[in-house]
């Protein structure tokens, strides 16, 4: 886990912007290391142990768990902070979009991954690139601190 810059992390409340990314592509178990890193990640900008922060590591779950399922694997995982906001994109390989649900249906499992990343975040989206698209939701700082 480095910062973007290349230089020695922070620890607290970010000041400017900060930037760290997680290489994912064909790591075994990535759910659970992208909410690891996402777990330090917060704890380093004091911005553990609240309820939205176990908000935070479900949306980094489902946008993790969505990539793996229906776009053939993650790539990386990127944690950009400042003071205003934490944004979480999830990059992957293909470039068709996810289609959201109207609304999961009771009882049919599936179709509440992005249900989810909209209750849970202030705003997300997404966007393409030669390569791939990222997913990404925000979440205000106010509600992490």
């Amino acid at each position: 886990m480095e910062p973007e810059a290349g230089g020695p992390m922070t620890v607290g409340p970010p000041s400017g912007r900060q930037r760290r990314r997680l290489a994912l592509a064909g790591v075994p178990g990535l759910v659970a290391k992208g909410r690891d890193f996402t777990r330090r990640a917060l704890r380093d900008w004091g911005w553990a142990e609240t309820e939205t922060s176990e908000d935070t590591l479900l949306v980094v779950s489902e946008l993790l768990t969505n990539a793996s399922l229906h776009a053939h694997g993650c790539r990386e995982l990127v944690l950009t902070a400042d003071a205003t906001s934490l944004r979480i994109e999830v990059h992957d390989g293909m470039t068709t979009l996810p289609v959201p649900s109207r609304a999961p249906q009771r009882g049919v499992p599936g179709s509440r991954g992005l249900f989810i990343v909209e209750r849970l975040s202030d705003c997300w989206g997404t966007h393409t690139y030669e390569a791939g698209k990222a997913v990404w939701a925000e979440i205000a700082a106010s509600r992490l601190a």
